[in-house]
């Protein structure tokens, strides 16, 4: 069993209880019960009719699918004990009802990755740590057919023609699949969960990815429609921070949501959601993030929110800012805002504008107001290190000014990182801007600092 996996927690009340030992007391998840399993999956579904029971209410259906595999089950000749049984029952269920071997992890709260890197190699992402765990496939066509079943519900598909897919399970996850060709060694997943609840700023304060004093300015940047965009490498946690400071837009705002799968969940009334859509057998019909930014300009909205730039469509998502469409939010993959620049400024030139990067540069010094850099430390914490004002052009150049930086000093044996967030003292200067909108900070917040022991 790996390391940290023994304290799981329990979740999904209401079903049998029992699951957590079902995960990980797999010492009798033999090749000859794998086969057992799977020979009463294969004579149930000779046996009933699943579509006259789709039917049926939810639950009613659960029981007579049990009702059929205990049958199945009485009726083999290999000895199994009651626990065996009850086992072999609740695994088939899932196989009927879930994503089979997967399920336990997807019920579990704590969970906010699953990684399936073989049908014998699955990992867990918990509290921002790693950690193998016992859950197994039988083979490759075992994985090969959870993963059609996640994509054919949301009307994707995955074949030898198109093996890469991006898709989402029923709860708001987020499934990335990879298959042969080019996935070499057989079939890959890739789930990447979200809590039941979205944080909000004060429950990152209280995880202590930020401090109060940044949240507040934060806050105030939000309602006084600074454009807003949020970096930060790959399970960072931009689409969390991108869901909390969205949480602070007034409510008789219009926002429209712009994303690839849609995750975003904005707790307005008054919000417009656009997913884009992959090309059909064909190669035809695919809706891509740019597309829609550009159809949202004829939304009427008040407020743009793009789950991520990643290619030409910077362009749109820059010239909306300039045109009327302040306090717009947006995420990007970037180590630092530097560097954020410096992809916005590839991405832009992507769009096959002819803008020399003079231009390009000044259309992102008038557009984007702040940039929030998020990083995920050592010890799987994620904290914001910069709060960074985007100041304006001095020549050829963008200048920036850091508002709020954490600082790592070190870590402790037991792996901890240590650090302090700290004000640079620098009052940003769009701090009259704020006052003319009826926010005003405390001047000395821009002075605290804060350590994390």
């Amino acid at each position: 069993m790996a390391a940290g996996l023994d304290t799981v927690t329990r979740a999904g009340e209401g079903r049998e209880t029992g699951w957590v030992n079902r995960l990980f007391n797999r010492e009798g998840y033999t090749p000859e019960y794998q086969e057992l399993k799977f020979t009463l999956h294969r004579k149930l579904l000779d046996r009933i009719n699943l579509e006259a029971l789709s039917s049926m209410a939810g639950e009613r259906v659960r029981a007579e699918i049990r009702a059929a595999v205990a049958k199945l089950v009485e009726e083999e000749k290999t000895p199994l004990s009651l626990v065996e049984k009850d086992r072999v029952i609740e695994e088939i269920l899932d196989e009927v009802f879930g994503l089979g071997p997967l399920e336990p992890l997807l019920q579990d709260p704590t969970v906010s990755d699953i990684l399936v890197t073989t049908p014998h190699l699955v990992y867990v992402e918990r509290g921002g740590k790693l950690y193998r765990t016992p859950v197994e496939f039988k083979d490759d066509a075992h994985l090969l057919r959870i993963i059609e079943k996640v994509v054919s519900r949301v009307g994707r598909r995955v074949d030898e023609s198109s093996p890469l897919v991006d898709a989402r399970l029923p709860d708001g996850s987020r499934v990335n699949a990879a298959i042969p060709p080019v996935a070499v060694d057989g079939p890959l997943l890739s789930i990447r969960r979200f809590g039941r609840h979205a944080l909000k700023g004060e429950d990152l304060v209280a995880k202590l990815a930020m401090t109060d004093g940044m949240l507040e300015l934060l806050k105030a940047c939000v309602k006084c429609r600074l454009n807003i965009l949020i970096c930060g490498g790959t399970g960072a946690g931009k689409t969390t921070l991108l869901n909390a400071l969205s949480s602070y837009i007034p409510e008789d705002e219009r926002i429209v949501t712009i994303e690839d799968a849609a995750e975003l969940r904005l707790q307005q009334t008054h919000v417009a959601r656009m997913e884009t859509r992959p090309a059909n057998v064909e190669g035809n019909g695919a809706i891509h993030i740019r597309q829609l930014v550009i159809n949202s300009l004829r939304m009427r909205p008040d407020r743009i929110i793009v789950g991520e730039v990643r290619s030409e469509e910077a362009l749109d998502m820059l010239q909306a800012m300039n045109t009327g469409h302040d306090g717009s939010l947006t995420t990007i993959h970037a180590n630092n805002p530097r560097d954020g620049l410096g992809r916005l400024e590839v991405m832009v030139g992507m769009a096959n504008s002819n803008m020399g990067i003079r231009s390009i540069r000044q259309q992102i010094a008038s557009a984007v107001n702040l940039f929030v850099q998020v990083s995920r430390f050592s010890d799987g914490s994620r904290r914001i290190t910069h709060i960074t004002e985007v100041v304006g052009m001095e020549q050829d150049i963008i200048t920036l000014q850091d508002i709020f930086l954490f600082e790592k000093t070190g870590i402790t044996e037991n792996g901890k990182v240590l650090g302090r967030f700290r004000a640079t003292g620098i009052r940003p200067k769009f701090y009259e801007r704020l006052r003319a909108s009826g926010v005003t900070l405390a001047p000395q917040m821009f002075q605290t600092v804060v350590e994390i022991n």
